[in-house]
This record gives structure tokens, C-alpha cells and sequence, in this order.
């Protein structure tokens, strides 16, 4: 979506990275603006897509330059409520879906009864309106919430490293040798 709306041309987000910017902008855009359905409604499961998303917001950028009168990779006077618009439906979606696999452990006691933990980790966790929403719902189902520090979550690279010296502490699951394992590289 920031790439779609430019936001490397935008004088507030020249040198973020796409998600920063389209938080960045958020915080003063209305979100009421622009309603975008949210994905995967019909579907009674615990995944996640964002491909259907991404279709709406295109179209709606697309319809939106269109009114205004601009090229696509101009930025749209409305940038600030596109970005309100598509945070917050990413948030809802992501919102909805773990709560519907949280109430899936909970009725297959998957998790313990007390003391359940909802760990969100990733670039995700780095964004405060996700990870607020987050917070509610974690709290609203007694669950704790831990992310990592938002500078440990711009990469999965980092957060595969930083869940193997966990690991690695706690000594679970770490292979101590090698030999035996085979694998090819490509």
C-alpha cells in the first residue's frame, strides 16, 4: 500500500519504511473516510489474507486519483485517511482472526486455563495501533501479551534469531550436532 500510494515522494515519509509511514500518516488521517471490507468474512477458520484487501485499496487509490485529477504515483490529498482506512481494517482483520484461534485453543484446550500468553512478534508487533488493539483483546480474554521492543521487529530474520537464543537459554529444542542431519543447499 505505501508503495501503491508513493510514500517514499511524501515529505513526511521520504525515509521510512512502508508499514512506519503508513502508521506515521495514520495518526492524522480518519479512517471513517474510507471503509474497506474486510477479508476472508465468509471463511469460519483461523487464517489470515490480505490479498483481497490489497485488491479493495488499489481500486479505491485508483478511484480516488481518478476524482482528483492526478497520475498514479502523485500523492493523494487523502493519503492520510488511505492509510487510516487500511490500518485500521489490517488491525481489525488481524484482531478478529486471533481471537478466533485463541477461542479455538481455549475450546480445545490447547492452552492452559490460566496464564494463557498471546506472543506477537514480527514487523506487525512494531506497529503501536495493531499492537494497542492487540493489548484489548489479550486483556479482554485474560491472556498476557508480549512483543519484543518495536526496534526487534523490522525483520523475521531477527525475530528467528531472537527466538533461537530464547531457546537456546531455556535449552529447548537446540541441536547440539550436526551429524546425521542431511540438507542441500540451493
Amino acid at each position: 500500500v505505501a508503495r501503491r500510494l508513493s510514500l517514499r515522494k511524501h515529505p513526511e515519509c521520504h525515509s521510512m519504511a512502508g508499514g512506519k509511514a503508513i502508521e506515521h500518516l495514520a495518526q492524522s488521517g480518519n479512517q471513517e473516510l474510507l471503509t474497506f471490507r474486510l477479508p476472508m468474512q465468509q471463511y469460519r477458520n483461523c487464517d489470515f489474507s490480505f490479498s483481497g484487501l490489497q485488491n479493495l485499496v488499489n481500486n479505491a487509490i485508483a478511484q480516488k486519483e481518478k476524482e482528483e485529477g492526478i497520475e498514479e504515483g502523485e500523492i493523494l490529498s487523502c493519503v492520510k485517511d488511505v492509510a487510516a482506512a487500511v490500518q485500521h481494517a489490517v488491525a481489525v482483520h488481524i484482531i478478529q482472526r486471533t481471537y478466533r484461534a485463541m477461542l479455538f485453543c481455549i475450546k480445545n484446550s490447547i492452552l492452559p486455563s490460566k496464564n494463557a500468553t498471546l506472543v506477537v512478534s514480527g514487523g506487525v508487533a512494531s506497529n503501536q495501533y495493531i499492537r494497542k488493539g492487540l493489548q484489548n483483546l489479550a486483556d479482554a480474554n485474560d491472556f498476557a501479551l508480549l512483543c519484543p521492543p518495536p526496534r526487534l521487529c523490522t525483520d523475521n530474520g531477527v525475530m528467528i534469531a531472537w527466538n533461537g537464543i530464547e531457546r537456546l537459554r531455556a535449552g529447548l529444542g537446540v541441536l547440539h550436532s550436526a551429524a546425521g542431519i542431511r540438507y542441500e543447499p540451493r
